[in-house]
Order: structure tokens, then C-alpha cells, then sequence
């Protein structure tokens, strides 16, 4: 049974992937990490720097963005065969109004990163207005496909127009592709009027990343159930459910997270051990600079030897691996310390196995193989922050070599526990917490502490705990004439 269960009637959203009773993918968004990446803007040139060929743009966000000369239309479509060697003057000038589009966050005291080369996203296409470019997807193997997706494109878009054709693209037919593209160019359109109206910088169209993320896990499965907490949200994502699925919405009492058996997944995934079958298991190390991961027989022994249970481990981690990478969405340099092995064939084996695993995965993976020490080394390209750098912050309670979970992922499960008295018959809630936890719960001026309160129609009493890391307590529920 397929299940896309999406927990969206609190501020942190998340949704969990189900396949066949196993987790697949687990994706959480928290207020404030919202990535601007696809995010388009109205720009001004604020400075050409000519010995960078590169311009600094004001967005209207609070640091300036960085856009180089070849993201520039004016460079890309210009038919001048010297334009390489030509000064970014030559394509733009302070004060000139541009629409951005954000290609990389910034970081630190670096801006944003910019294109003038605009993409619009469509489940099919990508369509770039001034891309002057045709590709089609690397998952297109066959040549006769990829020919006919690119002279198809040749007949269709302007001299000035680029297309990328998706995976999702290579079955469908000329006529939808041909009906989203008149809808990318008409979403273009409107774009270029809504920004002749704008007096400053500012944002033209944001991108929905929760909205996008859920429909794309609801396309990797053709038959099951979406399953919803915000009717709000169930509306937003009814045209993506096709035949062979249904969306139901979800009332219970308990969290649709703790109900369905996810929360517990997500208390598991941010633990170091993995246990593997019959007593095997692996060690989780994350940190900044690479994720090492270690694996160990335990207490299995295989039926036959040694080599045998060594085997049989290694294989059962291969998949375990693959898997926990996926879910922990982890990143950057992956080092896998699988038990020794002898020979290159059952390295080989366990290379294969890792392969094919990691070939479900939607983020570009390169294994580079094994090491002289027999330590299995890939990278996983990172656009995202880990499920543990979402949900955990350094434990300042003991130095720093541990974590625990953060301020804000503990005032958002305060918020989810406190939903589950909707409809009860209390009138008031007392709840002990820490002052930070408090603080982010209610918000400024108590926004989001009174709009709970209207919602669950319960009054929300607290008191300040000196506990040593974020906490909460619910102890007290009942009657206002209850409480002093």
C-alpha cells in the first residue's frame, strides 16, 4: 500500500512517503528555512564590476545578489562571436531594472547568487524564456527518443526560447507538451506585467518547495492514498491526484504523524545506531565536513563462516545505507566502513548492490568505489539542510558534543500535542516550558499563541521551566476555575 501522509495544519509542515509499509522519503519544512533558490525578483543593478565581468543587484532582500555576465539575456542572445572577450558593460548598466531569479541562498556575509536567465518550472518542461537552448533528460537513454523530443522543440520555440525536457516528459504526448508550454509562456507574460508595476525590488513569484515536494512524491507512486491534516492543503493538491489514487482528510485526535507510526521513524532516523537483522548494525556519524558510517556484525553469525556472515552483513547494509542516506537526506562526502572483505568479487558485489539502491534516489549520487582500506566513498549532492541539521541544534549543555532538539522543533511539537485537545471539553491548558520555547511558541505580541487559543477554543496558561535544554510539559488541564 501506498500512503503520501502530509502533516500541514501547524507551522512546521512535513510529509512522509510510504511504499509497500516502509518509509521512504520524509521531507519537513520549518518556518524561516524556506530556501528562496526558484524564487524571481525585480532587480537593479546597483554596480557593474568590470574586472569581475560580474553585477551586484539589489532584490530587495537584505544583501545584495550576484549575477555574472553569462547569466545575462542581453549575453546569451547576443550573436557576436568576440562576446566572450567583451566587457559586462556591454550587456548591462547601472540602474537597469532586470528580473532575477535566485540560483543559489546566500551565505554569510555572500548575497544571494543570480540569474537574469529566468526558468520556469513545469511538471514536463522546463522553459526558459531567453535560454536560446534545447535539452532533453539524461534518463532518456535511447537516441531515437532524445532526437525526437529536440526537433520537436526546434519546430515549437522561438529563436530566443530554451526547453529542458523532464523525465516525466519522455512518455507523454507532443499535444501536453505543447499545452504546458503555451501556459509557461503565458505564466511569463504575466511575470513581465506584474513587474512593470513594481516601483522597487522586491518579489515577483515565489516558489511553493512543500507544494512542489509533495506532488512530486505523489507522482513516484501510480496507486494509493494521500492522506491530510489541512483541508486547506488537501484543495492545494487535489489536481495532482489522478486515477488509481484517493486523498482522504484526517480528524483523529493524535498528531496524523504519531497515528500513522511516522513520528517514531523520525525519532529513529535522528538516533547514531541503525540496527540491522539479527543483531548487525551500523554506526551514524554526521559532521561538517563528511558522514562516516561504520558497520558491524554484532552478535549475527552466518550459518556457514566467518566469510559468510561478513557477507551477508555487508549486503544487508548496502541496502540499510542506501536507504538511510535517502531519509536522513544526508550530503557532501559519504564514507561507508563496510566489514572487511577479501576478494575484489565480493567488493564488487556489495558495489553493485549499493548501485542499484541508490539509483531510487532523485539526488545526483557519484560513487567513486572503494578505498585501499576498503572504506566505500561516494558524495551526495547537498540543496537542502540534513533531517538532523532541521530538527537538532548543538547541545549547549554539554559542550557541544552531543545534540538535542531545537528550540523551534520542540515549539512546533508543543503546538501539534495541544492540537489533539481540539474539541475536547477543557477550557484551559496549563503548560510548563523554557523561556525560549515559550517565547518561539507565542510569537510577537502572542500572534501565534492567541490564533491557537481561537482555534482550539481553550486558553493556554504557562509557566517558565529552568530545564536545561528546550523543553515542555503539558500538567494541567480542566476548567478555568480550576487554575489560580
Amino acid at each position: 500500500m501506498n500512503q503520501l501522509i502530509i502533516n500541514a495544519n501547524s507551522r512546521e509542515k512535513r510529509f512522509a512517503l510510504v511504499k509497500n509499509g516502509e518509509v521512504e522519503k520524509i521531507y519537513i519544512e520549518q518556518p524561516g528555512q524556506q530556501s528562496l533558490v526558484g524564487n524571481i525578483y525585480l532587480g537593479i543593478v546597483e554596480k557593474v564590476i568590470q574586472g569581475m565581468n560580474a553585477a551586484f543587484i539589489n532584490f530587495g532582500e537584505e544583501l545584495s545578489g550576484f549575477l555574472q555576465k553569462d547569466k545575462l539575456p542581453s549575453y546569451v542572445l547576443s550573436e557576436d562571436e568576440n562576446k566572450a572577450n567583451r566587457s559586462i558593460s556591454s550587456y548591462v548598466h547601472q540602474g537597469e531594472k532586470l528580473l532575477v531569479q535566485v540560483e543559489k541562498d546566500a551565505a554569510g556575509t555572500k548575497g544571494a547568487r543570480l540569474t537574469a536567465v529566468i526558468e520556469l518550472q513545469g511538471e514536463n518542461l522546463v522553459y526558459m524564456p531567453h535560454g536560446k537552448y534545447i535539452a532533453v533528460s539524461k534518463k532518456a537513454e535511447s537516441p531515437d527518443t532524445r532526437n525526437k523530443w529536440k526537433e520537436f522543440a526546434s519546430q515549437v520555440k522561438t529563436s530566443e526560447e530554451g526547453l529542458i525536457f523532464r523525465t516525466e516528459s519522455l512518455n507523454q504526448t507532443e499535444e501536453a507538451i505543447m499545452r504546458e508550454l503555451e501556459q509557461q509562456r503565458a505564466q511569463y507574460a504575466e511575470l513581465k506585467k506584474t513587474m512593470s508595476a513594481m516601483k522597487k525590488p522586491g518579489i515577483v513569484h515565489s516558489r511553493d518547495y512543500f507544494l512542489e515536494q509533495a506532488v512530486g512524491a505523489l507522482l513516484s507512486f501510480t496507486n494509493g492514498e494521500v492522506i491530510t491534516d489541512c483541508l486547506d492543503f488537501k484543495k492545494r493538491i487535489e489536481f495532482a491526484v489522478t486515477e488509481g489514487k484517493e486523498i482522504e482528510f484526517y480528524n483523529g485526535k493524535d498528531n496524523i504523524f504519531s497515528f500513522y507510526k511516522i513520528e517514531q521513524e523520525i525519532e529513529r532516523l535522528l538516533k547514531r545506531i541503525v540496527w540491522l537483522e539479527k543483531g548487525a548494525y551500523m554506526v551514524i556519524d554526521q559532521g561538517e565536513a563528511l558522514t562516516m558510517i561504520d558497520v558491524n556484525t554484532g552478535k549475527f553469525s552466518g550459518k556457514t563462516d566467518l566469510r559468510d556472515t561478513v557477507m551477508k552483513t555487508n549486503m544487508n547494509a548496502a541496502v540499510e545505507a542506501a536507504r538511510q542516506i535517502r531519509l536522513r537526506d544526508l550530503a557532501g562526502i559519504i564514507l561507508i566502513d563496510f566489514i572487511d572483505m577479501k576478494t575484489d568479487s565480493e567488493r564488487n558485489k556489495v558495489l553493485k548492490l549499493i548501485q542499484k539502491e541508490l539509483h531510487l534516489d532523485e539526488r545526483r549520487t557519484r560513487i567513486i568505489g572503494f578505498t585501499e582500506l576498503g572504506i566505500l566513498q561516494l558524495t551526495r549532492k547537498k540543496t537542502k539542510q540534513s533531517l538532523a541539521e532541521t530538527l537538532t541544534e548543538k547541545c549547549w549543555t554539554c559542550g557541544g558534543t552531543g545534540q538535542v532538539l531545537s528550540t523551534e522543533s520542540v515549539a512546533y511539537r508543543l503546538e501539534r500535542a495541544l492540537w489533539e485537545y481540539k474539541n475536547s471539553d477543557y477550557e484551559e491548558i496549563h503548560v510548563a516550558a523554557t523561556k525560549e520555547v515559550i517565547h518561539h511558541f507565542s510569537g510577537e505580541a502572542d500572534i501565534h499563541k492567541l490564533r491557537l487559543e481561537k482555534a482550539l477554543s481553550i486558553k493556554i496558561k504557562f509557566s517558565v521551566s529552568d530545564a536545561a535544554k528546550p523543553f515542555y510539559e503539558i500538567f494541567k488541564v480542566g476548567a478555568s476555575t480550576e487554575f489560580g
